[in-house]
């Protein structure tokens, strides 16, 4: 952010520096402060995936990387208790991943297709619809469970998160019509979800489905599930189910120096400053005339109801930088139901 204070650049330096860093297999690396990663991952840095800060992308070919694709998995199971995040598969958990450490055999391979529709719109025009399919091929730990589902998740951009922060839960449920009472086609409502530090009921507003209540339980989760870096939120320093032996057997990377952790609490403040503090950029081309005709267009249909234009930050928070302040993001950071076709099967929380 521009407005940062300069005594706290040198913290948004080390955060982004941690963001980099190449973690590495305790097994072969010589360097503690880098080490312990896994048992299995999806990557080795925050910035394999979260490309210059931005979001990730599809492989739009078989043999094209995956990194900045993980696959969560869920069994689909009803469930009377509305806040249950989900219901692990009992052998691989909630997460696949396609990387292990030295020693362990990865949990399996995953290949992304596409098939592939055509659809015409009301005035002629013909596009072309892709769906992505999700294959999991030579499972190294036995089968799934039979309800167990598959989602693809590609990283998002890192851009604003401390602004989204910093917007209040009341502004935030103001904008909830759960029942569509005002009759707009329109209705949304938070995500209730856990808030791990905290033991308590928090609102969902990072990750696809807003199941993470802030940046730093975001953080947490994303060091653990996509690294296998155990930390304060998740100390376990293995990523596995019970199922999984070789997994547990492996060497830990958890020491002393770091909290008896693989990320020091220090460490996981510190990219949690860093990634509250990515600026967003200023809007381009906001004169050309085409931009302005899609703007009028967006509020006509009234686009707005769900991708709400502004917000004020609350002046409660962590970062004085980031209170009292007028964004634009175009979310009301809601849940909607936006049909069987977009449903994926796997739950959270309150989200299907």
């Amino acid at each position: 952010s521009r407005n940062l204070e300069e005594h706290m650049r040198i913290n948004f330096l080390v955060g982004n520096a941690l963001f980099e860093r190449m973690w590495e297999d305790s097994n072969i690396s010589k360097n503690i402060a880098k080490d312990g990663l896994g048992p299995f991952f999806s990557a080795r840095s925050c910035e394999s995936c979260h490309i210059n800060d931005g979001r990730g992308h599809i492989p739009l070919t078989k043999k094209e990387d995956k990194i900045s694709v993980v696959i969560q998995i869920s069994q689909n199971i009803e469930q009377p208790n509305d806040y249950i995040k989900n219901i692990e598969d009992d052998t691989y958990g909630g997460q696949i991943s396609e990387f292990a450490v030295k020693d362990v055999l990865k949990e399996a391979d995953i290949i992304i297709d596409y098939k592939y529709s055509l659809e015409m719109y009301e005035d002629g025009r013909v596009v072309e619809l892709r769906r992505p399919i999700i294959k999991i091929d030579n499972l190294n730990y036995g089968d799934f469970n039979e309800s167990t589902t598959f989602s693809a998740r590609i990283a998002q951009p890192m851009i604003g998160l401390g602004l989204i922060e910093h917007i209040s839960d009341q502004s935030l449920l103001m904008n909830e019509d759960i029942n569509d009472t005002n009759n707009d086609g329109v209705s949304g409502k938070a995500n209730k979800v856990w808030d791990i530090e905290n033991e308590k009921l928090a609102i969902g507003r990072f990750g696809w489905k807003s199941a993470q209540p802030s940046v730093y339980q975001q953080t947490a989760d994303a060091f653990y599930h996509d690294m296998g870096l155990s930390n304060k939120l998740y100390s376990n320093p293995f990523n596995c189910t019970s199922k999984q032996v070789e997994c547990t057997k492996a060497i830990s990377g958890n020491s002393e120096e770091y909290d008896d952790l693989e990320v020091s609490s220090d460490q996981l403040d510190l990219v949690t400053f860093y990634s509250s503090q990515l600026g967003v950029p200023a809007r381009r081309s906001i004169n050309a005339e085409n931009v302005k005709k899609g703007k009028e267009i967006f509020f006509a249909l009234n686009c707005n109801s769900c991708h709400v234009e502004s917000f004020t930050t609350g002046d409660s928070g962590s970062h004085a930088n980031l209170k009292n302040q007028i964004i634009y993001p175009y979310s009301d950071f809601l849940l909607h139901d936006m049909g069987e076709s977009l449903s994926d099967g796997v739950s959270e929380f309150l989200a299907q």
